[in-house]
């Protein structure tokens, strides 16, 4: 692995910087600074505990248009640790992740990985598909060749001070992945995708993003769903 992320290997934790540990629990992103939060690993085993009608009830799923037991694929442009990926994937849709950090997909493939050992998860595994590579350069193709119905975007929230305390996963993609600036061209480049509908996962209080106003929102208490519905081509 470190030989396929151009990583060097340590043999113990270096006493400063992020790194990835391999450990019985499986792959996790570390910083090893004294006062740093815990690691944070892509782990979707508490899904496999709750009901399919407790995952149906999660905005993402209604957002993305999944009914009843109608057949639906769904292209992840920004996977990061890959949670709502996870919870289509349980009520049976198919899902295309993609992720444009070799570390952060280090953590998905071994998080995948675990999954598809465990009986509860093993289906939903199997229909996540994950690639390694900048959206803005496989969402076109992957959006015709998949015949994905919807593209959900969850771009990094920006660190504006708002009130709360960013969760340490955020915490730690920030400092591994600094500013996210290719947003805005990926919400025009997915409009232009022939799907039927686009998902933007934001901030409850913040401006649609890029200033595009959606067809509708669905919000939660922290957190908003903007859908843009396309016309059928």
């Amino acid at each position: 692995m470190a030989r396929q992320l151009a990583l060097p290997l340590h043999a113990t934790l270096p006493s400063t910087g992020l790194v990835l540990q391999l450990d019985e629990q499986g792959l996790a992103l570390r910083d090893t600074r004294p006062g740093a939060p815990g690691a944070v690993r892509a782990d979707f085993s508490q899904l496999a505990r709750r009901r399919a009608g407790s995952l149906r009830s999660e905005a993402v799923a209604r957002a993305v248009g999944l009914r009843g037991n109608q057949p639906l694929t769904v292209i992840d442009a920004t996977a990061g640790l890959g949670r709502d990926a996870c919870v289509l994937a349980c009520l049976g849709a198919q899902v295309h992740l993609i992720e444009r950090s070799p570390a952060v997909a280090a953590l998905l493939r071994d998080a995948l990985e675990r999954a598809g050992q465990d009986p509860a998860l093993a289906a939903a595994a199997a229909r996540m598909r994950l690639h390694h590579g900048d959206a803005l350069e496989l969402l076109p193709r992957l959006a015709v060749d998949s015949g994905a119905q919807a593209i959900y975007l969850d771009p990094m929230y920006p660190e504006d001070g708002t009130k709360g305390q960013v969760k340490k996963d955020m915490q730690l993609l920030r400092s591994l992945l600094g500013p996210q600036d290719d947003v805005e061209p990926l919400l025009g480049l997915a409009l232009n995708c022939p799907v039927r509908r686009v998902v933007v996962k934001r901030p409850r209080r913040a401006a649609p993003l890029a200033g595009h106003r959606p067809s509708h929102s669905i919000a939660g208490r922290s957190t908003r769903f903007d859908v843009y519905v396309l016309p059928q081509r």
